[in-house]
């Protein structure tokens, strides 16, 4: 039997994060929570020390995985059988440890609190990659600060940008997603420890202190936040998560979607990097599919319908769930798959990408100047009136042509004298490009100051620092 290893998942398939979200991970993750329950509660007195000493010797590989795989059938959650088979495990290591194990706890303690704990993980993973495309779209935006390019919207030409705006607006937005999920990572995934109805009441009774001490204890040891009362039933951690890999997968799938339109053969103003069989189509040799960007796209699209569920799943009754609480765990730890998946592949993607601005100059050319009609429009306003100048910008731009050579008749024929060096030079889309050079400065100090970040060198190929130092480890966020 072969482990779901990303085979019909383009979205997250050799992205590096199967180990990290498979059913090994989870299951370590549950010996971690209670190694470092035993470490608290020997705190407090609960549990003698010795109790997380042999916790801390526990392997996932000790496991009958068919045994645990059939206990959750058997009692509808992992926990069970994996606390059966765990206190069996540490008997043999220290039989009366064994007596100690998952003193107090209820199953959700624990599977919430290694939910919490692959989360942070995860999106520390996420960040790196974040962190990996924003340098590359600030290395991007910074070459072609000036370069000129068609701005398009609802598909048609527009008026001229930079591609440095362009790159910088993905930048941009990739900041923002930095921002949000470093303080989600920091300061919103909080343990769960609350007892059979999130009363802390098994927990108190085995101790003659604080059990309320006990939570600070743990979140303490796993790096995580300690919560103001139990959330059993109020399930908002686990939705602002799935909150924001939603927006980490919309914020790429811009730039992805962005990149897959410009690599069309008849645009051509990007290209993805090239490696050998990255983008061969099976029948036709000459493709080169945007593989990256479809890839991120994938996960763009699925994401949405995973955080539905999530979000769903907050409306379920009393102080534990009867299937509300079960509905998550697939659909979180997809959405987990598809955010870590698409941020690596849109790290490849933007260090890797590949500009032609002399196909961006050619395109912008294809409607004779026509591209500048906004700006002609605002000239010729004081000189014809507003109607008069719309009216003869309309039909300017209806003929085939050059446009400062039509415009320059149309003015004659209506009893103007015109330079047509002057409507020549106005229909220069590189003299129109407004404010896109002061707005990508803005874009890469904000970036600047973000982290101390490691530039490619793109004209040369190499990576040469813009300031010392590199993106910090998401870890120490």
């Amino acid at each position: 039997m072969f482990a779901d290893s990303g085979l019909l998942s383009p979205g997250w398939a050799s992205t590096g994060i199967d180990d990290l979200l498979d059913d090994r991970a989870w299951l370590t993750a549950m010996i971690r929570v209670e190694e470092a329950l035993a470490r608290a509660q020997a705190r407090i007195g609960m549990v003698p020390p010795a109790t997380a000493s042999a916790l801390a010797e526990v392997d996932a590989d000790a496991f009958d995985w068919p045994d645990l795989v059939a206990g959750v059938r058997a009692t509808g959650n992992p926990t069970v059988g994996f606390v059966a088979q765990l206190s069996g495990i540490v008997a043999g290591i220290d039989p009366e440890a064994a007596d100690f194990v998952h003193r107090g706890s209820t199953s959700q303690d624990i599977l919430d609190t290694a939910t919490m704990l692959i989360c942070h993980e995860v999106l520390g993973r996420v960040l790196d990659d974040l962190r990996r495309t924003a340098d590359a779209l600030a290395g991007l935006a910074r070459e072609h600060r000036d370069t000129p390019m068609a701005g398009r919207t609802l598909t048609q030409h527009a008026v001229p940008i930079t591609f440095g705006l362009k790159a910088a607006g993905w930048l941009n937005a990739v900041l923002d997603a930095v921002d949000r999920l470093d303080h989600l990572r920091s300061h919103g995934l909080p343990v769960s420890l609350g007892g059979a109805a999130g009363t802390l009441a098994a927990y108190q009774e085995f101790t003659e202190t604080d059990s309320l001490d006990l939570v600070e204890h743990l979140a303490a040891d796993l790096g995580l936040t300690a919560p103001l009362i139990p959330w059993h039933g109020a399930r908002l951690p686990i939705v602002d998560v799935a909150n924001a890999l939603s927006l980490v997968t919309g914020t790429l799938g811009k730039f992805a979607a962005d990149v897959e339109v410009l690599t069309r053969t008849e645009i051509g103003e990007l290209a993805e990097p090239a490696a050998p069989g990255r983008g061969a189509s099976s029948a036709m040799p000459q493709k080169r599919n945007p593989v990256h960007a479809t890839a991120v796209l994938t996960a763009a699209r699925q994401v949405p319908a995973l955080v539905s569920v999530l979000h769903q799943c907050m409306v379920v009754p009393d102080e534990r769930s009867a299937g509300g609480w079960h509905a998550e765990w697939q659909p979180l730890r997809e959405a987990l798959r598809l955010a870590a998946g698409a941020a690596r592949n849109a790290s490849d993607l933007a260090s890797g990408l590949t500009v032609f601005p002399e196909k961006m100059r050619d395109n912008l050319a294809l409607t004779g100047g026509a591209i500048v009609s906004e700006r002609l429009s605002a000239v010729l306003t004081p000189l014809l009136g507003r109607i008069a100048a719309k009216k003869i910008m309309t039909e300017v731009t209806a003929t085939a042509g050059d446009t400062a050579e039509v415009l320059v008749r149309q003015l004659h024929a209506r009893g103007h004298d015109s330079d047509p060096a002057r409507w020549r030079d106005l229909c220069d889309p590189a003299s129109y490009l407004g404010a896109s050079s002061r707005l990508v400065d803005r874009v890469l100090d904000r970036h600047l100051t973000a982290w101390r970040p490691s530039i490619p060198d793109r004209r040369g190929g190499g990576a040469g620092p813009a300031d010392p130092g590199g993106p910090p480890d998401p870890g120490s966020a």
